[in-house]
């Protein structure tokens, strides 16, 4: 298992199916456009695409990759996509965005955490934050890990990424200053806390090509 040499940039990968918002994700965690979002069922994302920015005092790394079960994209194409993206985010990425929209956990969201446990093995998890988009849909008051205890598949996924989760909403809580919790700004920030605190706790370890062939 590599160990990182310096201060450098947090490399996060952001996986998930098509459709849930991933390069929306990316935006908003950099707070610029630098993502190509398609608002639809079709993959705006084809190939990984990793840019670099300094967000909250640290520089971040942010690849967006293909999305699961998209249509237009193989299953081979897909995986040797991702094994690409492992590869050129050298030595390794230490962070992993596993994303879904806020509503009921079902067999899609369980067959994404199975390709996902396929593709990386069990190992990803420990590197791995569960962010959830569309914030807007969850109820009056509610927080996210209230959201996440209504549901027995999504309680599993979050305790095996060490009960880290987030959530925010690439459309509804940009400008938000009346309610700290539904502002993206406040959630951004909480979430690269999260990870600050995973890359610490995993000692600057990070996930290697190595672990990808199992």
């Amino acid at each position: 298992m590599g160990q990182s040499q310096s201060q450098e940039s947090n490399r996060i990968v952001i996986l998930g199916k098509t459709g849930v918002g991933k390069s929306g994700v990316a935006n908003t965690i950099f707070g610029e456009k630098v993502f190509k979002a398609i608002s639809s069922t079709k993959s705006g994302t084809s190939t990984c695409q990793a840019e670099t920015r300094y967000v909250h005092g640290r520089s971040i790394t942010l690849v967006d990759t293909p999305g699961f079960f998209d249509t237009y994209t193989s299953e081979e194409k897909l995986k040797s996509e991702i094994i690409r993206c492992i590869i050129e985010c050298a030595p390794g990425p230490n962070a992993f965005l596993i994303v879904f929209k806020v509503r009921r956990f079902t067999e899609q969201e369980q067959a994404v955490i199975t390709k996902i446990s396929q593709y990386f093995f069990e190992e990803v998890f420990k590197y791995a934050t569960v962010l959830f988009t569309h914030g807007d849909q969850l109820d009056k008051g509610q927080t996210i890990k209230q959201f996440v205890q209504q549901n027995q598949l999504a309680r599993d996924l979050v305790k095996k990424c060490g009960g880290r989760c987030h959530v925010i909403d690439n459309r509804y809580w940009e400008n938000n200053q009346q309610d700290e919790y539904r502002s993206n700004q406040f959630q951004v920030k909480e979430l690269l806390n999260t990870i600050d605190e995973m890359v610490k706790a995993n000692k600057g370890s990070y996930y290697t090509n190595e672990m990808l062939q199992g």
